[in-house]
């Protein structure tokens, strides 16, 4: 049977990686794009990662443009973007799709094994006032939103994209994975 862990990626600098890497680890993947009203959610994220890293916690960010065409740079575009807007020092990977036919297949596992997110209900009200619909419930939603693997390679929670890195919801789970060191 595969796992999370088997499925091929790439780091944004074009190597070639898997979450296999991270294996034992707690990670916390996240859609992450540039020209977003969630952009300064990176500011967040990389403070997270820095205050958990040494417990075993990664942030991952995959760079996607599904949503209203807000991460259209190349990987090298993004790449520096993060480093000098955010000082992103979170591993970053290849701009992919998380959503619709061309979506891959890390988040085809991910939404298939949290098909809810905690805290869905403003930000999907809050689009919807901007006339745009989410696609199927499962689907993901926005830009920033965040799946927690656990350290057996588990989906263990989704967040909604506005739930920030420091929602008291995120970081308790994310505490009760790392615990489970």
């Amino acid at each position: 049977m595969s796992t999370l862990y088997d499925i091929p990626l790439k780091r944004i600098d074009g190597t070639e990686a898997s979450l296999a890497d991270y294996r034992g680890e707690v990670l916390l993947v996240v859609n992450v794009a540039s020209k977003c009203g969630l952009t300064p959610q990176y500011e967040g994220l990389e403070k997270l990662y820095q205050a958990k890293h040494a417990q075993g916690l990664e942030v991952l960010g995959f760079p996607a443009n599904n949503f209203k065409g807000q991460e259209p740079g190349t990987d090298s575009e993004i790449s520096q973007f993060c480093s000098l807007n955010y000082n992103v020092d979170f591993p970053l990977f290849s701009k992919i799709s998380v959503t619709g036919d061309d979506r891959h297949p890390l988040y085809a596992a991910l939404t298939e094994a949290q098909p809810a997110a905690i805290g869905d209900g403003p930000f999907r009200a809050r689009l919807k006032g901007f006339g745009v619909e989410g696609g199927e419930p499962a689907d993901v939603l926005w830009n920033f939103e965040k799946f927690l693997v656990g350290r057996q390679g588990d989906v263990v929670a989704r967040f909604a994209p506005d739930v920030a890195a420091d929602d008291p919801r995120l970081l308790q789970a994310v505490e009760a994975e790392l615990a489970k060191g």
